[in-house]
Protein backbone atom coordinates (compact mmCIF):
# COMPACT_ATOMS: atom_id res chain seq x y z
CA UNK A 1 0.00 0.00 0.00
CA UNK A 2 2.81 2.36 0.93
CA UNK A 3 4.57 1.59 -2.35
CA UNK A 4 1.38 2.38 -4.29
CA UNK A 5 0.98 5.66 -2.42
CA UNK A 6 4.61 6.52 -3.05
CA UNK A 7 4.28 5.73 -6.76
CA UNK A 8 1.07 7.74 -6.97
CA UNK A 9 2.70 10.69 -5.25
CA UNK A 10 5.74 10.46 -7.55
CA UNK A 11 3.53 10.25 -10.66
CA UNK A 12 1.46 13.22 -9.47
CA UNK A 13 4.63 15.22 -8.81
CA UNK A 14 6.13 14.48 -12.22
CA UNK A 15 2.83 15.26 -13.96
CA UNK A 16 2.47 18.52 -12.05
CA UNK A 17 6.05 19.50 -12.90
CA UNK A 18 5.50 18.71 -16.57
CA UNK A 19 2.26 20.69 -16.65
CA UNK A 20 3.94 23.58 -14.85
CA UNK A 21 6.73 23.49 -17.41
CA UNK A 22 4.24 23.51 -20.29
CA UNK A 23 2.26 26.32 -18.62
CA UNK A 24 5.21 28.72 -18.45
CA UNK A 25 3.75 32.07 -19.53
CA UNK A 26 4.46 33.61 -22.92
CA UNK A 27 6.21 36.94 -22.38
CA UNK A 28 5.11 39.84 -24.58
CA UNK A 29 7.02 43.11 -24.72
CA UNK A 30 7.75 45.90 -27.15
CA UNK A 31 7.48 49.60 -27.83
CA UNK A 32 5.76 52.27 -29.93
CA UNK A 33 7.37 55.58 -30.90
CA UNK A 34 6.65 58.77 -32.81
CA UNK A 35 8.59 62.03 -33.19
CA UNK A 36 8.86 65.56 -34.56
CA UNK A 37 12.15 66.78 -36.05
CA UNK A 38 13.21 70.21 -37.25
CA UNK A 39 16.52 70.91 -39.00
CA UNK A 40 17.72 74.49 -38.52
CA UNK A 41 18.73 74.64 -42.21
CA UNK A 42 15.14 73.72 -43.10
CA UNK A 43 16.22 70.54 -44.87
CA UNK A 44 16.82 66.99 -43.68
CA UNK A 45 20.59 67.09 -43.16
CA UNK A 46 21.61 64.51 -40.55
CA UNK A 47 20.80 61.06 -41.87
CA UNK A 48 21.88 58.41 -39.36
CA UNK A 49 19.53 55.46 -39.92
CA UNK A 50 16.28 56.87 -38.48
CA UNK A 51 14.35 60.12 -37.93
CA UNK A 52 15.32 61.78 -41.19
CA UNK A 53 12.10 63.66 -41.99
CA UNK A 54 12.17 67.45 -41.79
CA UNK A 55 9.54 69.60 -40.02
CA UNK A 56 7.19 66.64 -39.74
CA UNK A 57 5.34 64.64 -37.11
CA UNK A 58 6.52 61.20 -38.17
CA UNK A 59 6.25 57.56 -37.24
CA UNK A 60 8.96 55.45 -35.70
CA UNK A 61 7.73 51.87 -35.41
CA UNK A 62 5.75 49.41 -33.38
CA UNK A 63 8.03 46.70 -32.02
CA UNK A 64 6.55 43.42 -30.77
CA UNK A 65 8.63 40.73 -29.06
CA UNK A 66 7.57 37.25 -27.91
CA UNK A 67 9.61 35.08 -25.56
CA UNK A 68 8.95 31.71 -23.98
CA UNK A 69 11.03 29.32 -21.91
CA UNK A 70 10.27 25.64 -21.38
CA UNK A 71 12.83 23.81 -19.32
CA UNK A 72 16.25 24.48 -20.80
CA UNK A 73 14.90 25.62 -24.18
CA UNK A 74 13.69 29.09 -25.09
CA UNK A 75 12.85 31.16 -28.15
CA UNK A 76 12.62 34.85 -29.01
CA UNK A 77 10.66 36.26 -31.93
CA UNK A 78 10.57 40.02 -32.55
CA UNK A 79 8.97 41.98 -35.40
CA UNK A 80 8.87 45.70 -36.13
CA UNK A 81 6.38 47.58 -38.31
CA UNK A 82 6.96 51.11 -39.54
CA UNK A 83 9.71 53.27 -41.05
CA UNK A 84 12.24 52.80 -38.22
CA UNK A 85 12.08 49.04 -38.64
CA UNK A 86 11.73 49.11 -42.41
CA UNK A 87 14.93 51.17 -42.74
CA UNK A 88 16.84 47.96 -42.08
CA UNK A 89 17.10 46.17 -45.39
CA UNK A 90 18.14 42.73 -46.57
CA UNK A 91 20.60 42.31 -49.47
CA UNK A 92 19.43 40.41 -52.53
CA UNK A 93 21.50 37.95 -54.57
CA UNK A 94 23.47 40.81 -56.11
CA UNK A 95 24.34 42.22 -52.68
CA UNK A 96 22.02 45.23 -53.21
CA UNK A 97 19.90 46.55 -50.32
CA UNK A 98 16.24 47.30 -51.06
CA UNK A 99 14.43 49.17 -48.28
CA UNK A 100 11.04 48.94 -50.06
CA UNK A 101 10.67 45.14 -50.12
CA UNK A 102 8.77 44.72 -46.84
CA UNK A 103 6.52 46.77 -44.55
CA UNK A 104 8.01 44.91 -41.58
CA UNK A 105 11.41 43.77 -40.38
CA UNK A 106 12.47 40.73 -38.38
CA UNK A 107 14.50 41.99 -35.44
CA UNK A 108 15.09 38.67 -33.70
CA UNK A 109 14.13 35.09 -34.46
CA UNK A 110 16.24 32.58 -32.58
CA UNK A 111 16.23 29.50 -30.36
CA UNK A 112 18.42 28.98 -27.32
CA UNK A 113 19.26 25.84 -25.34
CA UNK A 114 21.00 25.99 -21.96
CA UNK A 115 22.99 22.78 -21.55
CA UNK A 116 24.00 23.92 -18.07
CA UNK A 117 24.09 27.05 -15.92
CA UNK A 118 27.36 27.95 -17.64
CA UNK A 119 27.04 26.76 -21.25
CA UNK A 120 24.36 27.58 -23.83
CA UNK A 121 23.95 27.68 -27.61
CA UNK A 122 21.83 29.97 -29.76
CA UNK A 123 20.85 29.68 -33.43
CA UNK A 124 18.83 32.00 -35.66
CA UNK A 125 18.64 35.71 -36.46
CA UNK A 126 19.84 37.90 -33.62
CA UNK A 127 20.34 41.56 -32.82
CA UNK A 128 24.04 42.24 -33.28
CA UNK A 129 26.48 41.94 -30.42
CA UNK A 130 28.50 44.82 -31.91
CA UNK A 131 28.10 48.35 -30.59
CA UNK A 132 26.45 50.38 -27.82
CA UNK A 133 23.15 51.46 -29.40
CA UNK A 134 20.32 49.21 -30.62
CA UNK A 135 17.40 49.49 -33.03
CA UNK A 136 14.62 49.79 -30.45
CA UNK A 137 14.37 53.40 -29.20
CA UNK A 138 13.14 52.13 -25.83
CA UNK A 139 16.63 50.76 -25.08
CA UNK A 140 18.58 53.91 -26.08
CA UNK A 141 18.94 57.13 -24.10
CA UNK A 142 19.28 59.27 -27.26
CA UNK A 143 16.57 59.10 -29.91
CA UNK A 144 18.80 59.80 -32.91
CA UNK A 145 21.54 57.26 -33.52
CA UNK A 146 25.31 57.49 -33.83
CA UNK A 147 27.45 57.10 -36.92
CA UNK A 148 28.96 54.02 -35.28
CA UNK A 149 25.50 52.47 -35.08
CA UNK A 150 24.52 53.43 -38.62
CA UNK A 151 27.67 52.04 -40.23
CA UNK A 152 27.90 48.86 -38.16
CA UNK A 153 25.83 45.67 -38.32
CA UNK A 154 22.20 45.64 -37.15
CA UNK A 155 21.73 41.87 -36.94
CA UNK A 156 23.75 38.68 -37.21
CA UNK A 157 22.23 35.40 -38.37
CA UNK A 158 24.14 32.32 -37.31
CA UNK A 159 24.92 29.95 -34.49
CA UNK A 160 26.87 30.85 -31.37
CA UNK A 161 28.01 29.22 -28.13
CA UNK A 162 28.41 31.07 -24.83
CA UNK A 163 30.32 29.88 -21.76
CA UNK A 164 30.17 31.73 -18.46
CA UNK A 165 33.36 31.13 -16.48
CA UNK A 166 31.84 33.13 -13.63
CA UNK A 167 29.50 36.07 -13.04
CA UNK A 168 32.38 38.32 -14.06
CA UNK A 169 33.72 36.62 -17.21
CA UNK A 170 32.04 34.94 -20.19
CA UNK A 171 33.05 34.12 -23.75
CA UNK A 172 30.90 33.82 -26.89
CA UNK A 173 32.07 32.45 -30.27
CA UNK A 174 30.05 31.79 -33.40
CA UNK A 175 29.67 31.45 -37.17
CA UNK A 176 27.48 34.02 -38.92
CA UNK A 177 26.09 35.15 -42.27
CA UNK A 178 26.99 38.49 -43.82
CA UNK A 179 25.74 41.56 -41.91
CA UNK A 180 21.94 41.90 -41.59
CA UNK A 181 21.25 38.89 -43.83
CA UNK A 182 18.99 36.10 -42.60
CA UNK A 183 19.73 34.44 -45.94
CA UNK A 184 23.34 34.73 -47.11
CA UNK A 185 23.70 34.01 -50.82
CA UNK A 186 27.45 33.66 -50.32
CA UNK A 187 27.08 31.06 -47.55
CA UNK A 188 28.10 31.32 -43.92
CA UNK A 189 30.88 33.87 -44.26
CA UNK A 190 31.76 35.40 -40.89
CA UNK A 191 33.33 34.35 -37.60
CA UNK A 192 32.69 36.36 -34.45
CA UNK A 193 33.47 36.41 -30.74
CA UNK A 194 32.67 38.42 -27.62
CA UNK A 195 34.51 38.52 -24.31
CA UNK A 196 32.48 39.93 -21.42
CA UNK A 197 34.25 41.08 -18.27
CA UNK A 198 32.77 42.76 -15.20
CA UNK A 199 35.76 43.79 -13.06
CA UNK A 200 33.77 45.55 -10.34
CA UNK A 201 30.13 45.98 -9.42
CA UNK A 202 28.39 48.31 -11.86
CA UNK A 203 31.05 48.07 -14.58
CA UNK A 204 30.69 45.77 -17.60
CA UNK A 205 32.83 45.70 -20.73
CA UNK A 206 32.40 43.77 -23.99
CA UNK A 207 35.31 43.14 -26.36
CA UNK A 208 33.83 42.20 -29.74
CA UNK A 209 35.29 40.79 -32.96
CA UNK A 210 33.63 40.02 -36.32
CA UNK A 211 35.36 39.15 -39.59
CA UNK A 212 34.39 37.72 -42.97
CA UNK A 213 33.64 38.32 -46.64
CA UNK A 214 31.00 40.96 -47.33
CA UNK A 215 29.31 41.15 -50.73
CA UNK A 216 28.29 44.77 -50.15
CA UNK A 217 31.89 45.79 -49.36
CA UNK A 218 33.38 43.49 -52.05
CA UNK A 219 36.06 42.28 -49.69
CA UNK A 220 36.86 40.76 -46.32
CA UNK A 221 35.95 43.10 -43.51
CA UNK A 222 37.13 42.90 -39.90
CA UNK A 223 35.68 44.90 -37.03
CA UNK A 224 37.05 45.29 -33.51
CA UNK A 225 34.60 46.84 -31.08
CA UNK A 226 34.67 47.87 -27.41
CA UNK A 227 31.38 48.55 -25.63
CA UNK A 228 31.42 49.39 -21.95
CA UNK A 229 29.30 51.11 -19.30
CA UNK A 230 30.02 52.00 -15.67
CA UNK A 231 27.34 52.95 -13.16
CA UNK A 232 29.58 55.36 -11.25
CA UNK A 233 26.89 56.34 -8.73
CA UNK A 234 23.17 55.72 -8.37
CA UNK A 235 22.59 58.76 -10.56
CA UNK A 236 25.60 58.95 -12.88
CA UNK A 237 26.39 56.45 -15.65
CA UNK A 238 29.23 56.62 -18.17
CA UNK A 239 29.23 54.62 -21.41
CA UNK A 240 31.80 54.23 -24.18
CA UNK A 241 31.80 52.69 -27.66
CA UNK A 242 34.93 52.47 -29.81
CA UNK A 243 35.26 50.54 -33.06
CA UNK A 244 37.64 50.01 -35.96
CA UNK A 245 36.45 48.42 -39.22
CA UNK A 246 38.65 47.79 -42.26
CA UNK A 247 37.90 46.06 -45.56
CA UNK A 248 40.65 44.28 -47.48
CA UNK A 249 42.06 46.00 -50.54
CA UNK A 250 41.28 49.45 -49.18
CA UNK A 251 37.59 49.08 -50.08
CA UNK A 252 36.27 51.01 -47.11
CA UNK A 253 35.77 50.96 -43.39
CA UNK A 254 35.68 53.38 -40.48
CA UNK A 255 37.09 54.23 -37.06
CA UNK A 256 35.09 55.93 -34.35
CA UNK A 257 34.56 56.57 -30.66
CA UNK A 258 31.48 57.76 -28.77
CA UNK A 259 31.15 58.78 -25.11
CA UNK A 260 27.82 58.60 -23.23
CA UNK A 261 27.63 60.45 -19.88
CA UNK A 262 24.13 60.27 -18.35
CA UNK A 263 22.77 61.75 -15.12
CA UNK A 264 19.40 60.97 -13.50
CA UNK A 265 18.25 64.15 -11.76
CA UNK A 266 15.26 62.23 -10.37
CA UNK A 267 13.89 58.76 -11.19
CA UNK A 268 11.67 60.49 -13.77
CA UNK A 269 14.13 63.02 -15.23
CA UNK A 270 17.44 62.17 -16.88
CA UNK A 271 19.98 64.22 -18.82
CA UNK A 272 22.50 62.76 -21.25
CA UNK A 273 25.10 63.66 -23.83
CA UNK A 274 26.61 61.72 -26.71
CA UNK A 275 29.91 62.99 -28.03
CA UNK A 276 31.17 61.19 -31.12
CA UNK A 277 34.17 61.37 -33.43
CA UNK A 278 33.89 59.26 -36.58
CA UNK A 279 36.31 58.84 -39.50
CA UNK A 280 35.56 57.10 -42.80
CA UNK A 281 38.11 54.99 -44.63
CA UNK A 282 37.27 56.11 -48.16
CA UNK A 283 40.08 55.91 -50.75
CA UNK A 284 38.79 58.88 -52.77
CA UNK A 285 38.65 61.22 -49.75
CA UNK A 286 41.60 61.56 -47.34
CA UNK A 287 40.33 60.74 -43.82
CA UNK A 288 36.83 62.30 -44.01
CA UNK A 289 35.57 62.74 -40.45
CA UNK A 290 32.49 63.89 -38.55
CA UNK A 291 32.20 65.26 -35.03
CA UNK A 292 28.77 65.08 -33.40
CA UNK A 293 27.39 66.36 -30.08
CA UNK A 294 23.88 65.30 -29.00
CA UNK A 295 22.09 66.59 -25.87
CA UNK A 296 19.05 64.57 -24.77
CA UNK A 297 16.64 64.51 -21.86
CA UNK A 298 14.50 61.58 -20.76
CA UNK A 299 11.22 62.58 -19.11
CA UNK A 300 9.43 59.47 -17.83
CA UNK A 301 5.82 58.84 -16.85
CA UNK A 302 5.12 55.14 -16.39
CA UNK A 303 5.92 53.35 -19.64
CA UNK A 304 6.07 56.63 -21.58
CA UNK A 305 9.32 58.54 -22.17
CA UNK A 306 9.53 61.97 -23.81
CA UNK A 307 12.93 62.65 -25.40
CA UNK A 308 13.64 66.28 -26.31
CA UNK A 309 16.97 66.41 -28.15
CA UNK A 310 19.33 68.91 -29.78
CA UNK A 311 22.12 67.70 -32.07
CA UNK A 312 25.11 69.47 -33.69
CA UNK A 313 27.24 67.75 -36.37
CA UNK A 314 30.39 69.14 -37.98
CA UNK A 315 31.89 67.63 -41.13
CA UNK A 316 35.16 69.29 -42.14
CA UNK A 317 35.45 67.30 -45.40
CA UNK A 318 31.88 67.72 -46.70
CA UNK A 319 31.55 63.91 -46.85
CA UNK A 320 28.04 64.00 -45.35
CA UNK A 321 26.66 66.43 -47.96
CA UNK A 322 25.20 68.88 -45.42
CA UNK A 323 23.51 71.86 -47.06
CA UNK A 324 22.20 75.28 -46.06
CA UNK A 325 18.61 76.36 -46.58
CA UNK A 326 19.56 77.54 -50.11
CA UNK A 327 21.04 74.03 -50.75
CA UNK A 328 24.66 75.23 -50.96
CA UNK A 329 27.18 72.90 -49.23
CA UNK A 330 28.09 73.50 -45.60
CA UNK A 331 30.31 71.81 -43.05
CA UNK A 332 27.81 71.82 -40.17
CA UNK A 333 24.25 70.78 -39.43
CA UNK A 334 21.99 71.08 -36.40
CA UNK A 335 18.54 69.82 -35.50
CA UNK A 336 15.93 69.62 -32.76
CA UNK A 337 13.67 66.65 -32.19
CA UNK A 338 10.99 65.61 -29.71
CA UNK A 339 10.16 61.93 -29.50
CA UNK A 340 7.57 59.98 -27.53
CA UNK A 341 8.46 56.35 -26.80
CA UNK A 342 6.10 53.97 -24.99
CA UNK A 343 7.57 50.68 -23.79
CA UNK A 344 5.49 47.76 -22.56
Amino acid sequence: MKIKLLLSALTFGLTTAALAQEAAPLQISGSVDTYFKYDFSKTGNIKTSFANEQNSVSLGMIDLALKKTTGKASFVGELSFGPRGQAQSIPNAAGVYDETENSFNIQNLYINYAFSDKFSMTAGYMGTFIGYEVISPAANFNYSTSYLFTNGPFQNAGVKATYAFSDKVSLMAGLFNDWNAYQDFNGVSHVGAQLMVSPVEGWTAYLNFLSGYSAGAAGTGTIYDLTTAYQVTDKFKLGLNAADYHVSGGNGGYTGVALYPQYMVTPAVGLGLRGEYFTYNIPSVPNPSVTSITFSANLKAGGLTFIPEVRFDNDKDFSQSFVKSNLTPTKSASQFSLAAVYAF
